[in-house]
Formats: structure tokens, C-alpha cells, sequence
């Protein structure tokens, strides 16, 4: 294909992209405030429920407004073959050519975060801070952004120098060597996630003793679930928002406890949280994700191979010689379709496992506290209690709180 077809493939994919998402966004936005639902009317109010809403609209514009500009710069880069020019700057550094990827990522990804900085401020310390939920300062934003940069330039430098050398050095067929590593690296990335990155932003110890431990331990051991590492995380450093969280396989795995959830829930609700997470473990949902992860990874590499030498990609995008760099841009954006409907079907294999999960915890715990829980925190965290439905099919992991309660409480 022509480069100048393949250019204008390029900006009608990304506007494709562009305008699905927000007219799925606006159809959300438009859908209207329901009455309290008999459910909820011991924990949502008329004035809570709309000032849930006004949460959602101050989003949905925000998001509107970012979104925006984000399409204009990628536009412009796409159509005036800006991502082309750095590419050949970078070419003049008389560089090694892995380094060569290195640089040239590095200046996409840093100019990426610089542009998108004022929005991120704006969402944390406007928007987030007007309805209560942000409680980080402006030293812990800028301190996460660089550490951000560290583990960026640690681990990704790493990756994007190996990815380039097996393309040149392994032709077509580097696709499935890098999809082991890839592999190999979420593992390991599960594995010890709370014990060497997550420390590098919150701080972990160990639940005390206590009523909450003691029914936390009997309801694992009901279960033949051994447990033993149950940590707190202080998640109120930034949010007032509450979470629960697995991590790990076998004898590594570990139970994080946000303690924004703990100082909102009581014991009952909180081990009923926890049997959902077990569900989750039990009904193996966990290695399930993790596998097809795997798998949706070794497509899209196996589909970048078929692609990735391809000279004219290089020329739509600007540049003046075949750069690996340019053409795994312009991939990315041209199989972004592929990658939504992967997306989809991701999406709705978490809603169904959520049911699952609930469904265990029902089974082996109780419902009622489960749904407890579930109201408190969509209360909390001013929730859509009434997204639209092509919405939630494109975009949620976890079903709607209506339907999880209703089958919680059924």
C-alpha cells in the first residue's frame, strides 16, 4: 500500500477510535438520574445520587475536553509526519541503534507525559479534591511521577532495547522469542509486585491482631484457602477512595487491604470482600486472566511481524528510511480495532467472573454483607448507579451494582 493511503488509513482508524469512544460516553452523560432505588435507600439520598452525577458530567466533560486535545496532537504528528522527524533527529546522534529506540521512545513517552500533565493536575487536585476523594499533596503527585520515570527507564529501557535487537537480529521470527519474555515478565511482575514495586509508592504492614484477622483466618480455613500475609496499605495517602486486591501465586500470594477500606467497613463486610477475592482465586479467574493475557499478547506480536518491515508504514508516518520505531506506532494505531474487540471480550469475561466471585461469596460466606459492602463503597465513591448499557458493554470490567445486587440479594 501506498505510504500516502496508508496515512489516511492511519488518521480514519484513530478518528474511528476517537468518535466511538465518545459518543458512548456521551449516550452515558445524556442517560438520565433514576429515583433512589429501594435498595439503596438506607445509603443513597436524592442529593447524594445527584451529586453522583454531577461527578460523572464533571468527568465526562473534563474527559471530553483532554480527549480532544489528544486527538489533535496525534492527528497532527500522524499528518505532518512529526513522528517521522524525531526519528530521523534521532538518526543524527550517531548512535547505536538499539539506543537509537531507547531515545526515541523516551522522547515520545516524556513529551507524551509533559502534554498530559496539566490534565492529570487538574483531575487530582480540581476535580477529585472538589468532591473529596484526593488527599495526596502536590510533593507525593510530582514524587510518583518520577519515580514513574525511574521504573520507566529501568524496566522499559530494558524491554525496548531487547525488542529491536530480536527484530534485526531474528527477522519475522522474533515475534514468538519476545512473546516468552513478555510472558516470563508478567509473571514475574504478579509475582513480586508487592514486595519490590508497590513498596516504592505506598507503605504495606502487616494486619494487626484482632477480631478482623481472627474472622479473616477462620473464613480462609473454612475454605481450604491457606492465608497468610494480609497487608494494610495506606491508600488514604492519596485517595479517599477503598480497594482489596490479590497478588502472587501459591505460597507468595498476599491479601492488600486498603485502609480506607478498613476504617469504612466493618469485620463482616470486610471478610465478605475477601471471599470475593478467594472466589476469584478458587474459580481460578486469576491464572485464567493471566493465560488469555498471555495469549492476546502473542497475537498482537504475531500480527506485528507480519507488519513490522514494512517500509511504506515507516514513509506514512514521515519517516525517510524502514524504522522499527515508527512502524510499531503506526501498528499500534492501525490494529487498535483488533485490540478494542480483544478489549470487549476481556471485559466481559471479568463481568462474568465477578459473578462468580460474588456468587462464592455468597455461597461460603454470606450475601448480605457482601452487598453491604458493595453499597457503601458506590455510595462513597459517587458511582453510576445507572450507566448505559452499550457503556458498560464496552467498558466495564465489573457488572453494574443493580445486577450484582440483584443477584446478591435474590
Amino acid at each position: 500500500m501506498e505510504p500516502i493511503l496508508l496515512k489516511n488509513l492511519l488518521i480514519g482508524v484513530v478518528t474511528f477510535g476517537f468518535l466511538l469512544g465518545k459518543i458512548l460516553s456521551y449516550l452515558n452523560y445524556r442517560r438520565p438520574v433514576p429515583k433512589v432505588p429501594d435498595t439503596l435507600s438506607e445509603y443513597l439520598t436524592d442529593q447524594k445520587l445527584q451529586e453522583s452525577k454531577n461527578y460523572q458530567n464533571e468527568n465526562y466533560r473534563f474527559g471530553l475536553v483532554s480527549g480532544i486535545f489528544s486527538f489533535v496532537i496525534t492527528i497532527l504528528f500522524i499528518s505532518q509526519g512529526w513522528f517521522g522527524a524525531i526519528d530521523s533527529w534521532v538518526k543524527t546522534f550517531e548512535i547505536a541503534p538499539l539506543l537509537e529506540s531507547v531515545v526515541f521512545f523516551a522522547l515520545i513517552f516524556i513529551g507524551s507525559d509533559i502534554l498530559s500533565l496539566p490534565f492529570d493536575y487538574y483531575s487530582t487536585f480540581v476535580i477529585e479534591e472538589k468532591y473529596g476523594f484526593n488527599k495526596s499533596t502536590v510533593k507525593t503527585f510530582f514524587v510518583d511521577k518520577l519515580k514513574g520515570y525511574l521504573l520507566s527507564i529501568i524496566i522499559g529501557g530494558g524491554l525496548f532495547m531487547l525488542f529491536p535487537w530480536l527484530v534485526h537480529q531474528m527477522g519475522r521470527d522474533f515475534w514468538w522469542q519476545f512473546w516468552i519474555i513478555a510472558a516470563v515478565f508478567m509473571v514475574l511482575v504478579n509475582l513480586f509486585y508487592t514486595a519490590l514495586i508497590l513498596p516504592l509508592f505506598n507503605k504495606l504492614t502487616p494486619l494487626g491482631e484482632g477480631e478482623l484477622k481472627d474472622q479473616i483466618i477462620n473464613y480462609a480455613r473454612s475454605v481450604n484457602f491457606p492465608l497468610e500475609n494480609i497487608f494494610v496499605m495506606d491508600g488514604s495517602k492519596r485517595s479517599s477512595k477503598a480497594n482489596a486486591f490479590f497478588s502472587g501465586f501459591g505460597k507468595r500470594k498476599k491479601v492488600v487491604l486498603f485502609d480506607t477500606l478498613l476504617d469504612q467497613h466493618p469485620p463482616e463486610e470486610l471478610v465478605a470482600v475477601l471471599a470475593h477475592e478467594v472466589g476469584h482465586y478458587k474459580k481460578k479467574h486469576i491464572v485464567w486472566s493471566m493465560i488469555l493475557s498471555v495469549l492476546q499478547i502473542g497475537l498482537l506480536l504475531f500480527l506485528l511481524s507480519q507488519f513490522i518491515f514494512s517500509e511504506p508504514m515507516s514513509m506514512a508516518l514521515g519517516g525517510k528510511v524502514w524504522s522499527v520505531e515508527l512502524n510499531l506506532i503506526g501498528f499500534t494505531m492501525l490494529f487498535s480495532p483488533i485490540s478494542m474487540i480483544l478489549g470487549i471480550g476481556m471485559n466481559w469475561l471479568s463481568r462474568k467472573n465477578e459473578f462468580e466471585a460474588d456468587d462464592f461469596a455468597k455461597t461460603t460466606f454470606a450475601g448480605k454483607p457482601l452487598a453491604e459492602a458493595l453499597k457503601t463503597l458506590s455510595v462513597k465513591t459517587l458511582s453510576n448507579i445507572n450507566p448505559h448499557p452499550w457503556y458498560v458493554f464496552m467498558n466495564y470490567s465489573h457488572p453494574p451494582l443493580l445486577e450484582r445486587l440483584e443477584k446478591l440479594e435474590g
